[in-house]
């Protein structure tokens, strides 16, 4: 198998893993808070990313980081993944997952809104045109079709949703600048937001029994939400020749993701969802045609 296969064959395990997110959170959120179950994941994402390290050889980076790098990563860490999900586990907790997941997958439009006043690049009739298209799809699915009624399920829900995307939009620009290894990065971003989710989770609910399904959910979103899946990903694009052919395909995985929320979570999925994610992505792809350079390919 050649490295562009092998590209394409970890690119699909990343979109399969990627799709069922949605669904193991709605199913751990079932049987326990979204605080306990952000808890577990990012303990299991810790031991997943600390194997993946050692099996790679990369330990020894952590002994050249310098003190101020260690700050970076904390801050980093902070804003993923420990307000990242904390934000989007709650928005889980309130909503559909057919209405969280799609509204969650807006950050590629926030990120251009971002990347003016923090990389000051100046927004093309394009752009504008690309974000407009993107938000009316955000307004339809949330208000799931009712526009004129403006009857939306969870006001709350669905700034929380947006709000992550935001979150998730300045991670990516601050991880951008960092050089650093990308794996070694992620460990150490999840090692600092598990002491955050520690000292937040004995704050709020301190006691950390689970029963069975929540811990199993929690584990799952552990290994193939947070940890092994974002490595995969990482492979695919080392792996392939042109980045831009594996990033497209990661536009499959909202629609993917609600085979999984029909069939096994058993939500009747609306037409208004299916139209405004069409939207969503139609408005991404139309943003990340304007050029290729590393902010705008749609990575990780």
């Amino acid at each position: 198998m050649n490295n562009q296969k092998k590209s394409y064959f970890f690119a699909g395990l990343t979109i399969l893993f990627w799709s069922t997110s949605a669904t193991a959170f709605k199913i751990g959120l079932k049987h326990t808070n979204y605080v306990h179950l952000l808890f577990y994941s990012i303990l299991t994402a810790v031991v997943v990313l600390f194997l993946i390290v050692l099996w790679q050889g990369k330990f020894n980076h952590l002994k050249n980081y310098t003190r101020k790098e260690y700050l970076h990563s904390a801050f980093v860490g902070f804003l993923n993944p420990f307000l990242y999900y904390t934000v989007l586990f709650k928005a889980y907790s309130l909503l559909p997952a057919q209405v969280a997941q799609p509204l969650n997958f807006v950050w590629p439009i926030t990120l251009v809104l971002l990347s003016i006043p923090i990389l000051k690049k100046p927004i093309t009739g394009k752009s504008l045109i690309a974000m407009l298209i993107s938000f009316a799809g955000v307004f339809f699915i949330s208000s799931q079709g009712n526009i004129l009624s403006l009857n939306f399920s969870s006001p709350l829900g669905i700034f929380l949703a947006l709000a992550s995307s935001i979150v998730w939009a300045l991670f990516w620009i601050l991880n951008m600048k960092d050089q650093r290894d990308e794996v070694v990065k992620l460990f150490l971003n999840f090692c600092f937001a598990f002491i955050f989710i520690s000292i937040y989770t004995l704050i709020t609910y301190p006691d950390f029994s689970q029963n069975g399904i929540a811990l199993l959910s929690s584990v799952y979103i552990g290994v193939f939400e947070m940890g092994i899946t974002f490595v995969l990903w990482l492979m695919a694009l080392q792996m392939s020749g042109r980045t831009e052919r594996i990033g497209t395909l990661i536009y499959l995985t909202p629609f993917c993701s609600l085979l999984f929320i029909h069939f096994i979570l058993k939500e009747k999925i609306h037409f208004a969802t299916l139209i405004g994610l069409v939207l969503i992505v139609t408005g991404i792809i139309i943003q990340n045609q304007r050029k290729k350079s590393q902010l705008y390919e749609t990575q990780i």
